[in-house]
């Protein structure tokens, strides 16, 4: 049958193939869930990176930011709960439950900036840097949310990559069935956003007044390529910069790849799945760290507190250190 809604939308704009982008949605959540699942990623894991993590002095109001933020990620977390368990046909929820892990992982990674430094970003980039100062370049994350790069310039990023392989070939085409499958389509959508990153700078740095000025369309000229590479070398990839590119394909830029064309529907339930327990071990790691920076004390009455007064139905386990 003729795809009329494609065809009219390749009419448009640039629209990626539907098959191509689900794939890619599908088999980078099962990577990461199937690291999560394994020996890599554990309490013991997370608790020996932060083993030198140490309580901070007093600050009632950056404390009170990151249960506020824990509470925020709790709800989207309870919210895949309830899509993975609740609902039957999975394709009818799968971008609302993409939502929902974006904004757990953002509300969490906003809770350790603010019990890392006490400082409250007011947009989701300005988050993305500050976790990556704090956190990322600093070595205080378990495996696979500790996967970056620190520059965006292309010889750079492709020599990391190919370190972090170490000979390890298998990309995000691969359904991952096994720790090598997974580590492997991690990084290959890790240069992915470093790929989409480079695009989205160079972009930017067309639209400046300092590129308009070298009267150029391309960066061929040395003082267009230096101007780039400027800009480049400071540029960042990190899990929240990578879960940011995943929500913006599910909310805005691919609209149809996610209800639309070739039927996945025999890894969709396992998908919603993976989305939850991706989201649990960031929440977990969040909450370990959280709970060795707030006011002693503390990170008990808050979970004591969602266990009597909480309206969700899912428990508070998550945050029991």
């Amino acid at each position: 049958m003729a795809q009329w809604l494609l065809s009219r939308l390749f009419e448009a704009k640039d629209q990626p193939q539907p098959t191509f982008a689900i794939q890619g949605t599908i088999n980078w959540m099962r990577a990461l869930a199937e690291i999560i699942n394994s020996d890599e990623f554990s309490d013991e894991k997370i608790k020996s990176v932060f083993s030198k993590v140490q309580r901070r002095d007093q600050n009632k109001s950056a404390d009170t930011v990151v249960f506020e933020n824990m509470l925020m990620a709790y709800h989207n977390l309870a919210s895949l709960n309830a899509l993975a368990s609740d609902v039957s046909h999975k394709y009818d929820i799968c971008r609302s439950a993409i939502i929902s892990w974006y904004y757990a992982t953002y509300f969490a990674a906003s809770a350790m900036v603010a019990a890392s430094s006490g400082a409250q970003q007011e947009t989701h980039t300005a988050t993305a840097k500050a976790w990556h100062a704090d956190f990322a370049e600093k070595k205080l994350l378990v495996y696979p949310f500790n996967l970056y790069l620190s520059t965006l310039v292309k010889k750079d990023v492709d020599e990391k990559i190919s370190e972090l392989r170490n000979g390890n070939k298998v990309d995000l085409n691969t359904y991952a069935k096994g720790l090598d499958d997974a580590k492997g389509a991690c990084l290959s959508y890790l240069s992915g956003t470093a790929d989409y990153r480079k695009w989205e700078a160079e972009e930017r740095i067309k639209s400046s007044r300092q590129f308009k000025e070298l009267n150029v369309d391309n960066f061929r000229t040395k003082a267009a390529r230096e101007l780039r590479d400027n800009e480049l070398e400071r540029g960042q990839v990190n899990f929240l910069f990578q879960a940011f590119r995943y929500r913006g394909k599910a909310n805005y830029r691919d609209s149809i790849f996610l209800s639309y064309g070739n039927s996945y529907e025999e890894k969709m339930d396992q998908f919603i799945e993976d989305l939850r327990v991706v989201t649990k071990g960031f929440i977990r790691m969040a909450s370990i760290y959280c709970q060795r920076r707030v006011a002693k004390g503390d990170w008990e009455l808050f979970v004591n507190d969602l266990e009597v007064n909480t309206r969700l139905s899912l428990g508070a386990e998550v945050f029991k250190i």
